[in-house]
């Protein structure tokens, strides 16, 4: 089944069962602050190793005890699908093991 963009209302729909996540321009968008800079770095890890089981990458910024993440899917023109949102919810379950908040 092919992948494709998801409506406005399913956006929000889904958006309403990741609390912090939101809708930046055409990407999903979600900050953590977290207790060290190791665990930051540590979580960014985590979810490079998510990102790569699943074949779908967001961009990743590293800040001293932060850690930001942005994604679309750039195979349907850089729109929001289902894929970004797995992959959002892959890194909620893990980002608490991390501190993450």
């Amino acid at each position: 089944m092919a992948v494709q963009a998801l409506s406005q209302k399913e956006i929000e729909d889904r958006l309403a069962e990741l609390p912090g996540w939101s809708l930046d321009g055409d990407r999903l968008a979600r900050s953590y602050r977290l207790p060290s800079h190791f665990a930051a770095a540590a979580l960014v890890v985590h979810v490079a190793g998510i990102q790569e089981e699943l074949d779908h990458h967001s961009d990743i910024t590293l800040g001293y005890h932060t850690v930001a993440l942005t994604v679309n899917t750039h195979s349907v023109g850089g729109a929001v699908t289902e894929l970004d949102f797995g992959l959002a919810r892959r890194v909620e379950d893990v980002a608490p093991a991390h501190g993450a908040h």
